[in-house]
């Protein structure tokens, strides 16, 4: 994937990484995605990722016929969509023309694109347990017809997932769950890197508590293409917004990120109090504007970084189990967890009514991603990996002809 703009959870993880990475051990060259106005236009960005950028067509947009088609294919839908015979001649042949130490593919979707042979050590850098996001998804869908395309799309990724990640040298989760997960499930062992936020880029600010007569602001930060927010959102607008207007009136739901479909947009037209932003340039104007962060999710895999940015900028969180999953936090010590539909709203009020208490919060949390979660530590964690990888396969007797795929 081209990690420009940086909007999603999987490009902004991979672009701190590559800044961290850039001036350490290793040269960093990055292939992706990009025709020449994508270059051209994100040219400073890009250069601060990598050393040496090499670049394939772009995936044109597949119609709904052959991606219905796509759905009943060898691979999983997500993967097929993924790749292309243009990319794969790309990597062969940058691969081929110059020696690379150690090679990582970003995200298991891109491992397609490994040539047959790879005279260098091979990392896959995996930002979820993909199998558990469609079993999620089949589990909460509403229909038997649903329930079975998400069922037989599970069992492909379940067989794709676990012989993709056997080929690596190294594989690198991003928690200690996903990493049980991927040895309990598919025989792979995972080092783990901790999510990693720009402190600086996210600086800390102290909510203004909501005054009496507005309500208060709440907000939801994600991308509203992907099928796990969209899930979220619509069960947040469908039981658990209309709860806090019961005890909140005026309370206003601000819901920041690009593409939000139809069916999302004409429920907000029913709903008192909420708006869609779209694509913004920047969350934080509209975090700090904020009371409550909310992450609303019931599938999904992973870890949030949009949990860390919104702890790291001081606004109170309310969210799901799944919504932080795999992140070291603890319920009423830095945000509050809740499941259930009743439980979140009633969470919600009581921030929006409770300065102190969300202060508190807010603090506690800042002060937990400040110690541990800095994406700088993060990238360290990464470059070791790597570097261990390579040292690994060397020890091995291998020859080893660092490249990463975005």
């Amino acid at each position: 994937m081209f990690l420009q703009p940086e909007d999603t959870g999987g490009r902004i993880r991979t672009s701190n990484t590559l800044r961290g990475l850039k001036g350490g051990r290793f040269e960093v060259t990055l292939l992706a995605p990009a025709d020449g106005t994508l270059q051209q236009r994100w040219s400073r960005e890009i250069a601060g990722l990598c050393d040496h950028f090499v670049a394939f067509p772009p995936l044109p947009v597949r119609p709904r016929w052959r991606r219905a088609l796509d759905l009943w294919g060898d691979l999983p839908v997500s993967v097929t969509s993924s790749v292309s015979r243009e990319a794969a001649a790309t990597v062969e042949q940058t691969l081929r023309e110059q020696p690379f130490d150690v090679v990582v593919f970003d995200f298991v979707h891109a491992t397609p694109l490994m040539p047959a042979r790879l005279d260098a050590a091979s990392v896959c850098f995996t930002h979820n347990v993909e199998t558990e996001i469609f079993d999620r998804h089949a589990q909460k869908a509403d229909s038997a017809w649903v329930r079975r395309i998400w069922s037989l799309q599970a069992h492909k990724m379940r067989r794709f997932e676990r012989e993709a990640l056997m080929l690596y040298d190294g594989v690198v989760a991003v928690s200690e769950r996903d990493a049980t997960i991927f040895g309990r499930d598919f025989g792979c062992r995972a080092a783990v890197i901790p999510t990693g936020v720009d402190l600086d880029f996210f600086s800390f600010f102290e909510s203004t508590p909501a005054a009496t007569d507005t309500g208060g602001k709440v907000v939801f930060t994600g991308s509203m293409d992907w099928a796990a927010n969209i899930d979220g959102i619509a069960y947040f607008l469908g039981s658990v917004w209309p709860r806090v207007l019961a005890a909140r009136p005026d309370a206003r739901l601000e819901i920041v990120g690009r593409s939000p479909p139809a069916s999302l947009l004409k429920m907000a037209e029913s709903t008192r109090g909420v708006n869609f932003t779209g694509r913004v340039e920047d969350v934080r104007p509209h975090v700090r504007d904020a009371q409550v962060f909310v992450i609303p999710l019931r599938v999904g895999g992973g870890t949030r970084i949009k949990a860390f940015e919104a702890m790291a900028m001081g606004c109170p969180m309310v969210s799901t189990a799944i919504g932080v999953e795999g992140l070291e936090v603890v319920d009423g010590e830095h945000l509050l967890v809740r499941d259930e539909a009743a439980s979140f709203a009633d969470a919600v009020v009581s921030l929006l009514a409770d300065t102190a208490r969300a202060r508190t919060l807010a603090a506690q949390a800042r002060a937990l991603v400040q110690s541990r979660f800095s994406h700088k530590a993060a990238a360290a964690v990464f470059e070791g990996i790597c570097w261990d990888t390579l040292q690994a396969r060397r020890n091995a007797g291998r020859s080893t002809s660092v490249s990463s795929l975005g």
